[in-house]
């Protein structure tokens, strides 16, 4: 049992993405292509097969129904409807071997310390981060892209997305 909860892009929202192409809160026109890169969908948070899905690019706001401030970018889901990420299935696995960052929130958008993992230090990072008073998030990205993959959360911390 992990003592975090993983959040992967809500199953509303994806939705809404595949119904409608547009992006959720922008109404950004969303675009479908074959991958060309391993992602992960940010629902199911699997790793795309490169020249095998197809895939949503549309504008994500990770902010959203957390804090006042957007911080929108892009991201990417199956263009076929996939299983959300259990809350508690604990870090996806086939994300561990990728070259992640950390960001720590606190309340307000503040970043309040970003590190770069590896495998072997990502499970005390986790831990590191979430055992300071003045962190209340974290949102995980990707490293050589920057991009936004998902959020995690203490155990203990009520649901919200």
């Amino acid at each position: 049992m992990t003592t975090y909860r993983t959040i992967a892009l809500p199953t509303e929202i994806a939705r809404a993405v595949r119904d409608t192409m547009e992006s959720p809160g922008y109404k950004h026109p969303a675009s479908v292509k074959v991958a060309t890169g391993y992602g992960p969908c940010r629902h199911c948070l699997r790793t795309f097969r490169v020249g095998e899905e197809r895939r949503i690019l549309f504008t994500y706001d990770p902010f959203h129904d957390l804090e006042p401030y957007p911080l929108p970018g892009p991201i990417f889901i199956h263009e076929a409807e996939c299983e959300r990420y259990p809350e508690d299935a604990g870090f996806p696995r086939e994300l561990k071997a990728h070259p992640l960052t950390l960001n720590g929130y606190g309340r307000g958008r503040a970043l309040r310390e970003q590190v770069h993992v590896t495998a072997d230090s990502l499970d005390a990072e986790i831990e590191r981060l979430l055992g300071r008073d003045d962190v209340d998030y974290i949102h995980v990205r990707d490293t050589k892209a920057g991009c936004y993959d998902f959020r995690i959360e203490r155990a203990s911390a009520r649901a919200r997305s």
